[in-house]
C-alpha cells in the first residue's frame, strides 16, 4: 500500500524538480498532439466537407493537405520524442543511480518511470487535444481565408480527431517509456551514476566518412544544378534530399573533425584562449555535436525551403491566374487540318461564342483569339531536333504559333521573312528539325521523311507561353499561317496516330453595354446558359470540323481552384514549418542544456587554475557562436544549391517569375536568421547561468 501511494508522489516529484528539462517537452508534446487533432479535425468536420456546393476541388484539397501534413508531423513527431528522449534519460542517469544506491530495486525504478511516462501523457495529449479544441476554429477560418474558400458555420468536436491524436502519441510514449526500461534493465549503478558524466574520447579522423560525405554533398549539389525541367525535378528532387542529407551527417561527423584538427595545428589560431578552449571542447565531443547539429542543420534547410517555396507559389497565384486567363472567358478548341470534312473555322468560331455573349444583353470586349502547336522532339549532338523520340539525346517539348498570335499574346511586332524564325530555347543561329517516323517497337530502321531548316532571326529572352516545364521547352515564331501549319503536316506525317492536334484558344471580357463590367453571378449564369444552349446540337453549326471544344470556362473558377491549391501549400508549410522550428528550438535548448553541465566542472577547473572570469566568458562565447551558427550557415549553402529545383517545380504549377522566388527565398532565409537569433540569445543566456553558477 505505501509502495502503490510513493512511486506516484516520487514520479511527480521528479518531474518538478525536473522541470527546465520536461516543461519543454511536455509543451513540444502539447503543441505536436493539438496540430494532430487540427488536421485530422479539419478533415473529418462535415462542415468541411459540405462546405462549397458545386466545388468538390475544395473539399479534396483540404483533405489531401491535411492527410499529408498528418503523416509528415507523426512521422516527425516520432523522431522528435524519441530524440528528445534521449536527452533527458541522459540527464536523469544519475538520478536514477542513486535511486538505485538508496536500495530501490530496477523494478521500483519502472515503476517511478512508468508513472512519469502517465504525468506526461495527461499533460501533453490531454493539453494537446484542449488547445487543439480551442484553436480548431481559428485554424480553420485562416485555412479557409488563404485557400480563398467560404468559412463553414458552426463548431464541432472530432472524435475520431481525437482517438488517433490520443492513440499516436499514447503509441510514441509507449515506446519511449520501453526504450527506458530497457537503459535501466540493462545498465548497473555505477554506470547510471557516471552516466550523465561520460564524456568522448578524441575522435580520429576517419577518411571514408570524410570522402562519403564530400561525394554526397558533390552529387546532391550537382543534381540540383543540373536540373533543367520540372519533371525532372519531381524524379530526382528526393534522392538529391536524400544525397544532401547523408553528406550533412558525414559533414558534420567526419568533416567537421577534420577542420577542428586542421584549426588546432595551426599555432595562430588555436593557442588563444578562447580558441583553445572551444576548438579542444568540441573536438573531444564532436561525435555527440554532430548528430545534434546536423539535425538542426537538416530542420532549418527544411523549414526555409517550405516556407520560401510555398510563399513563392500563394504570392505568384494571381499572376498565374491572368496567363492562363487573359480575359473573364476562356475557350479552347482543338482541331486537325486536312480532314474530309468542311476545316475548322477560326472566325466563325469566334463569332458564336461571342455572339451569344452578346445575345445576352452583354458586350464581349478585349476579344483576344490565337492557335498553337506543340509536340515532342528528340535533341540530336549536334544541336539539332529529330521525331525520332527514342534518340538518347533527350525529349524537348517544341511549340509554334505565328508571329501574329504572337503580337497578340505579347504587344510585340516581329518582321520575318519567308524561312526565318525566332526562337526562345534554342542554341545557334538555325533550328533543324528532321522528320522522321520511328516506333521503339518496330524491327526496320526509322524512315526520314525530310528536314526542315529555319534562320533564327532573333532570340526571344521569355517563352510567351507560361506552361508546365514538364519537359525543356523551345517555342519558334513562324512568319505565316502557311509555314505554321507545314509544320503541323510534317509532325502529323512523323507521328501518325500519336500526331498532336491545332490548339485555338479565344479569351474575352464580358461587359454590360454601358461598360460596367459584368458580376460574378452574371458570368456564372452566362456560362450555365452556354452550356445548356450546346445541349441544343446546334449551337456550333458552320464552325466546321474539330475535334473537342470547351464550354465557357470563367477566370473566376480557374482562380478559385488556383488559390485553393496555393493556399493549401502555403498553410501546409506554415504549419509544419511551425512544428519543425519548434524542434529546432527545442533541440538548441537541450543541447545547451546538456552541454552545460558537462562543461561546468572544466571551467570551474579551468578558473582554479588560473582563468580570469572575462577569459572564461570570452572562451564561452566563442564556443558557443561556432556550435551555434555552423548548422544555419550549412543550412544556407543548402539553400542556395536547392534554389534550382524548387524553382523548376514551381513552373509545374505555371509559376516561371525567377524574380519573386528569389526574393520570397531572400526574405525567408532574413526572416529565419531573425528567429535563429533570437533562440541563441534565449538558450545562451542558459548556458552562461548553468557554466558560471
Amino acid at each position: 500500500m505505501r509502495n502503490s501511494r510513493l512511486f506516484p508522489k516520487l514520479a511527480l516529484q521528479n518531474i518538478r524538480n525536473n522541470r527546465k528539462f520536461y516543461l519543454p517537452y511536455v509543451l513540444a508534446l502539447l503543441g505536436n498532439a493539438a496540430a494532430m487533432y487540427i488536421m485530422s479535425a479539419l478533415v473529418n468536420d462535415p462542415g468541411t466537407r459540405y462546405m462549397t456546393p458545386g466545388r468538390p476541388n475544395g473539399y479534396l484539397y483540404v483533405e489531401m493537405f491535411m492527410t499529408i501534413g498528418m503523416g509528415i508531423a507523426f512521422i516527425f513527431s516520432a523522431i522528435f520524442v524519441l530524440y528528445i528522449n534521449g536527452f533527458l534519460i541522459k540527464q536523469r542517469k544519475k538520478e536514477l543511480g542513486l535511486y538505485n544506491i538508496l536500495g530501490m530495486g530496477k523494478r521500483h525504478i519502472a515503476m517511478v518511470l512508468v508513472y512519469e511516462t502517465l504525468y506526461i501523457a495527461v499533460l501533453g495529449i490531454g493539453g494537446g487535444l484542449l488547445t487543439g479544441l480551442l484553436l480548431y476554429k481559428l485554424v480553420s477560418l485562416i485555412i479557409h481565408k488563404v485557400m480563398a474558400m467560404p468559412v463553414p458555420f458552426g463548431f464541432s468536436v472530432s472524435w475520431t480527431g481525437m482517438v488517433q491524436t490520443a492513440g499516436m502519441f499514447a503509441l510514441l510514449l509507449a515506446v519511449t517509456l520501453l526504450n527506458n526500461l530497457n537503459k535501466v534493465r540493462a545498465s548497473n549503478p555505477i554506470e547510471l551514476l557516471r552516466g550523465g558524466n561520460m564524456g568522448e574520447r578524441e575522435p580520429k579522423t576517419r577518411w571514408l566518412l570524410t570522402l562519403l560525405g564530400i561525394v554526397s554533398l558533390g552529387g546532391g549539389y550537382y543534381i540540383a544544378v543540373k536540373t533543367k525541367t520540372g519533371a525532372e525535378a519531381v524524379m530526382m528532387y528526393f534522392v538529391a534530399v536524400f544525397l544532401v542529407i547523408i553528406g550533412t551527417y558525414c559533414l558534420f561527423t567526419a568533416v567537421s573533425i577534420f577542420v577542428l584538427k586542421a584549426l588546432r595545428r595551426s599555432k595562430k589560431f588555436y593557442y588563444q584562449t578562447s580558441h583553445f578552449i572551444g576548438v579542444s571542447g568540441m573536438l573531444h565531443r564532436m561525435k555527440q555535436n554532430a548528430v545534434g547539429l546536423a539535425n538542426i542543420c537538416i530542420l532549418c534547410t527544411m523549414v526555409m525551403v517550405m516556407l520560401s517555396g510555398t510563399l513563392s507559389l500563394y504570392l505568384g497565384t494571381a499572376e498565374i491566374i491572368e496567363q492562363q486567363y487573359p480575359g473573364d472567358i476562356k475557350v479552347t478548341v482543338r482541331y486537325a487540318l486536312d480532314t474530309e470534312e468542311p476545316p475548322f473555322d477560326p472566325d466563325a468560331m469566334l463569332a458564336v461564342l461571342t455572339g451569344f455573349t452578346e445575345d445576352a444583353g452583354y458586350e464581349a470586349v478585349n476579344v483576344k483569339a490565337c492557335g498553337e502547336v506543340n509536340f515532342a522532339v528528340g535533341m540530336l549532338p549536334d544541336g539539332s531536333y529529330t521525331t525520332d523520340r527514342f534518340v538518347q539525346g533527350g525529349a524537348v517539348s517544341l511549340s509554334c504559333i505565328t508571329a501574329e498570335d504572337y503580337a497578340i499574346l505579347t504587344g510585340e511586332t516581329l518582321e520575318l521573312g519567308s524561312g526565318e524564325v525566332a526562337a526562345f530555347g534554342v542554341e545557334g543561329d538555325t533550328l533543324t528539325i528532321h522528320w522522321v517516323i520511328s516506333d521503339e517497337d518496330a524491327e526496320t530502321e526509322p524512315v526520314e521523311l525530310g528536314v526542315s531548316t529555319y534562320s533564327i532571326v532573333e532570340t526571344l529572352r521569355e517563352n510567351p507561353y507560361q506552361s508546365p516545364l514538364i519537359l525543356q521547352m523551345i517555342t519558334v515564331v513562324v512568319p505565316d499561317e502557311e509555314t505554321f501549319q507545314d509544320l503541323w503536316r510534317r509532325q502529323a506525317a512523323a507521328y501518325q496516330l500519336n500526331a498532336s492536334t491545332l490548339i485555338w484558344s479565344a479569351y474575352w471580357d464580358v461587359a454590360h453595354p454601358g461598360g460596367e463590367r459584368a458580376s460574378q453571378e452574371e458570368l456564372q449564369a452566362l456560362a450555365d446558359a452556354q452550356t445548356e444552349r450546346i445541349g441544343d446540337g446546334d449551337f456550333y453549326a458552320g464552325t466546321g470540323a474539330w475535334k473537342s471544344c470547351s464550354s465557357y470556362l470563367l477566370k473566376s473558377d480557374g482562380a478559385e481552384d488556383a488559390y485553393g491549391l496555393a493556399g493549401g501549400f502555403l498553410f501546409l508549410g506554415i504549419f509544419l514549418g511551425f512544428l519543425f522550428l519548434m524542434a529546432t528550438v527545442l533541440i538548441i535548448y537541450y543541447k545547451q542544456i546538456s552541454e552545460g553541465y558537462e562543461d561546468k566542472e572544466r571551467f570551474e577547473i579551468m578558473q582554479k587554475v588560473g582563468l580570469s572570469r572575462e577569459e572564461v566568458r570570452a572562451s564561452i562565447r566563442s564556443q558557443v557562436l561556432m556550435v551555434f551558427f555552423l548548422p544555419i550557415a550549412v543550412a544556407s549553402v543548402h539553400i542556395v544549391f536547392d534554389f534550382n529545383m524548387v524553382e523548376k517545380l514551381l513552373t509545374l504549377f505555371y509559376l516561371h517569375d525567377t524574380m519573386l522566388t528569389m526574393l520570397c527565398t531572400a526574405g525567408t532565409v532574413l526572416v529565419f536568421f531573425a528567429v535563429y537569433g533570437a533562440v541563441y540569445l534565449l538558450t545562451a543566456r542558459t548556458y552562461y547561468k548553468i557554466v558560471e553558477r
